[in-house]
Order: C-alpha cells, then structure tokens, then sequence
C-alpha cells in the first residue's frame, strides 16, 4: 500500500463561490417579494440601484487595477441585495448607489477583494449612509392603519400599546428597512440557506436566543422579548449579515460566541445606547474579533503540538 502525502485540501466539492452567492440571492428573493407587498414597487427600484451600483464599482475597479474581473460570481449582487435592505424604501437613490460604492470600493476591493475585507461590506455601507444621512435613513414608510413610529422606537419610548400585533410584526406590517420587517420571509430564507447547506445553525440561532433571553427580563415580559425578535434588522443581520463567510469564526464555537458577542452587544445598544437599533453595530464589532474567534477556538490537529 503506497502512503500519498499531499498538502490540504483532501476533500473535493463542486461548491463554487458563484453557487453558494446564488443561493443566498434565492434566500433573500422572498424578503424581497414581502418588500414590494408592503411597500410598492420602489422596493425593486431601491434594489436594483443598490446592485447595479454594487456590480458596476468591482467591475470598474478591477478593470482600472488589473485584477480578475468577479462579478459572475455574484457576490456583489448579494452586497448590492443586503445594502438595499437595510434602507428605508424612501432613501435617494444616489445615496443607495453610495452606499454600494462605498461597500465594494473601500470594505471590499480595497482590502483586496472577496475573502480579504475585514467587515462585512453591507453592513459598513449601511453604516456610512446612516451616520452621513439619519434624516433619510429613518424616513420611514409605514403600511396603512400601521403606528407611524418603529416598533423599536415605540418600545425606547415605552409606549407599548401603539405596537402592532405580534402577528402583523411576523408578516412585515410595521414601519422598517425594506428587507426586514417580514419576519415569515426572512425564516423562509433561513430554512433554504440550511437545506442547501450554505450556512450552519450556530450564529444565527445564538445571536437571536441571546437577544430573546435578555430583552425578556429587561422588558418584563415574553412578548416584549418577542417583539425584540420581530423588530428592526435582528432576523436580516443574524441570517443574512452575520453568517458572511469571510468576516465571521471558521469554527463552529467560534460561530457561537460569535453570535454570543452580537446579542450581548445588540441588548446593550437597544437598551442603553444612544440608538434604537443595534444590530448592524453589533456585527460589525465583532466583524473585527472574529480572527481572534477564529484562533482562539481551532482544533489541534492529531499529532500536533499546542501552542
């Protein structure tokens, strides 16, 4: 018997990145579709700019530099996707196509493409416009005989009579982000990205249990806990944002103290901060632990020494 002796990896798969981007446009295309039920067809609008734009600066800029042109591998599509539904349907649509240069020119290219940025780049795009635009970013348009405040700021000013029922939170009719009030279809999206295996259950799950068990005693109720569930982008960043390959542990303990660290601090910037939502803050701080998670929680390999 002939021993091989060959350097990783040992286990072939016909897993592109090209696929695994493509699924995660389908996981994402029934937000979408909840986008345009609940707040018109500018919901496709927003998107498309917010894509187009997304696509156009890698294209741009690896042609300019001379590098590989990857936008067929749709991961720009999926930035382009995830930026635009963090804004509110009524956002300008030069500033959505800022957002995504931002996303791609300078959290992506510019630390040297996909699998190199630090941050996940829709999350620092949505950031930039948030902090560059807070009059837009929170003009919100709500659903008819819907409270014309977020249920998250409701809940800041304790007013929690005015909420919508936790029904009409799970379907998407309250005041929000395009892409992160339906609740149902973000969970539709979850359950695809874990049939096809394109994410793991740990962060996720951590992240939104993490949550549910603060906010529980802290509002003094279970359906105050619910509510922190079904509000702002906690489903849309834990699935979608949260579970980015790139900027989240390679290991599954890693993925849980992950989702640990997002809770905790999303908890603490809801209750305390000087803002009603934290999630995108939440992610993006622990965006920049996670080569610390990753180190921290690798298993030894069999005849390896510890270090």
């Amino acid at each position: 018997m002939k021993l091989l002796v060959s350097s990783s990896p040992h286990m072939q798969t016909r897993t592109t990145t090209a696929v695994l981007m493509r699924d995660v446009v389908i996981a994402l295309v029934p937000a979408l579709i909840a986008a345009v039920w609940i707040f018109g067809l500018r919901s496709l609008l927003v998107t498309a700019v917010a894509v187009a734009a997304a696509v156009l600066t890698e294209y741009v800029f690896e042609k300019a530099v001379g590098r590989d042109v990857t936008v067929s591998d749709f991961s720009a599509v999926v930035t382009g996707m995830l930026l635009a539904f963090n804004l509110p349907v009524t956002i300008p649509l030069w500033q959505a196509a800022l957002g995504s240069i931002v996303a791609i020119l300078v959290v992506k290219q510019l630390f040297g493409g996909i699998g190199r940025n630090f941050a996940n780049p829709a999350i620092v795009g949505r950031i930039v416009l948030f902090l560059s635009f807070s009059k837009t970013m929170t003009a919100w348009q709500f659903p008819d005989a819907v409270s014309s405040a977020t249920p998250l700021a409701l809940m800041r000013a304790g007013d929690m009579a005015a909420l919508p029922s936790l029904g009409q939170m799970f379907l998407g009719l309250k005041g929000g982000c395009l892409g992160e009030v339906s609740g149902l279809a973000l969970l539709i999206g979850f359950a695809y990205l874990l049939i096809r295996k394109v994410i793991s259950w740990h962060t996720p799950v951590v992240f939104v249990g993490v949550v549910f068990l603060l906010s529980w005693p802290l509002g003094g109720s279970l359906s105050y806990a619910l509510c922190q569930i079904l509000s702002g982008g906690l489903l849309l960043g834990a699935i979608f944002m949260a579970t980015d390959y790139a900027t989240t542990p390679s290991t599954n303990f890693g993925r849980v103290l992950f989702g640990l660290g997002c809770g905790l601090f999303t908890v603490l910037i809801r209750q305390w901060g000087s803002y009603a939502e934290g999630v995108s803050f939440a992610i993006l701080f622990m965006n920049i632990l996670t080569p610390y998670l990753s180190k921290w929680t690798k298993s030894k390999p069999l005849g390896g020494v510890a270090r």
